[in-house]
């Protein structure tokens, strides 16, 4: 029996036919799918699709890679997270919880998106931004330094950025708020409530 250790001790496993990495007998990867050489796929997570993990990513717990979606650089996708169509996650980003990124989002840098949030259309998540809770980050929006995009769970809120928002610096933007349009909100500036910004449509 062949094993390998994904970081926790020794676990059987076999090297993916397409690119050679790691992948654990309890996770599902497609022959249609490629795990690079220095990659990793471990617990019950599934690739499936021609869906690529490179690079030194890791896709493990539950996770669900699909699609035409890549995960590369030193990525983790992990928990229940979906990511799918063609979305892309790359550098050192983390998609975990029950987060879903797909379309053709991307989420790179040190960027998280985790809890039940949503990056999808053609949205992006760079540098150390949080995308977490019920937020949804859509469209064309961008949201990156070190900016925050959270719902509140308690009270079900939904925050939203969407159309060609930017949310950027220190700003965050929280609750039931939403950014639109081509919106700008950053330094240190504060979206809250059920507050609604909007650009130009």
């Amino acid at each position: 029996m062949t094993t390998f250790d994904f970081g926790n001790g020794l676990v059987p496993a076999h090297q993916h036919p397409n690119g050679g990495g790691w992948v654990a007998d309890t996770a599902t990867v497609s022959e249609t799918a490629y795990v690079g050489p220095n990659a990793v796929v471990s617990g019950n997570a599934r690739v499936s699709g021609c869906a690529e993990v490179s690079g030194n990513a890791k896709v493990y717990g539950n996770a669900w890679v699909s699609g035409n979606a890549k995960v590369s650089g030193d990525a983790v996708v992990s928990g229940y997270a979906v990511v799918s169509g063609y979305a892309v996650v790359s550098g050192d980003a983390e998609v975990s919880g029950n987060a879903k990124v797909y379309g053709n989002a991307w989420v790179s840098g040190n960027a998280k998106v985790s809890g039940d949030a949503v990056v999808s259309g053609n949205a992006k998540v760079s540098g150390d931004a949080k995308v977490f809770d019920d937020a949804w980050v859509t469209d064309n929006a961008w949201v990156s330094g070190n900016a925050w995009v959270t719902g509140d769970p308690v009270v079900s809120g939904n925050a939203w950025v969407t159309g060609d928002a930017e949310v950027t610096g220190n700003a965050k933007v929280i609750d039931n708020a939403m950014v639109s349009g081509n919106a700008m909100v950053y330094d240190n500036v504060m979206v809250s409530g059920n507050a609604v910004v909007t650009g130009n449509e």
